[in-house]
C-alpha cells in the first residue's frame, strides 16, 4: 500500500504564493509520474501539472508561468510552488502519484485565493 500525506494549502491573497508538498511512504519501489490535480465544486477534477521521473513536466494552461512543479526522488516528495495566484486557482488540490502502473491519491488540501 502507498500513502499520501499532502501539505501547505491555506488561504492566501490574489498575487500571493504558496507552496504545496506530497510525501509518498509505504510499498514504495520507485515512484513514477507524480502530479497535481485540483477540483472545484460542480466541476471534473483537473490536471494542474504533472512530472516524470526523469524531470519531464507538462502544465495547464491556465498555470503554465506561474506554477512549478519539482520532486525529490530521494524523498518520494512531489511540490507545487504556486506564485501570482488568482481567485480562479480556488480548489482543492489533489495528488497523484503512479507505483507500478497503480494510480494513488492523496485526500486533498485546500487553496483559497481571497481578499
Amino acid at each position: 500500500q502507498v500513502q499520501l500525506g499532502e501539505s501547505g494549502g491555506g488561504l492566501v491573497q490574489p498575487g500571493g504564493s504558496l507552496r504545496l508538498s506530497c510525501a509518498a511512504s509505504g510499498s514504495i519501489i520507485s515512484p513514477g509520474a507524480m502530479a497535481w490535480y485540483r477540483q472545484t465544486p460542480g466541476k471534473q477534477r483537473e490536471l494542474v501539472a504533472r512530472i516524470t521521473r526523469l524531470g519531464n513536466t507538462n502544465y495547464a494552461d491556465s498555470v503554465r508561468g506561474r506554477f512549478t512543479i519539482s520532486r525529490d526522488n530521494a524523498k518520494n516528495t512531489v511540490y507545487l510552488q504556486m506564485n501570482m495566484l488568482k481567485p480562479e486557482d480556488t480548489a482543492v488540490y489533489y495528488c497523484n502519484v503512479v507505483v507500478v502502473l497503480t494510480e494513488y491519491w492523496g485526500q486533498g488540501t485546500q487553496v483559497t485565493v481571497s481578499s
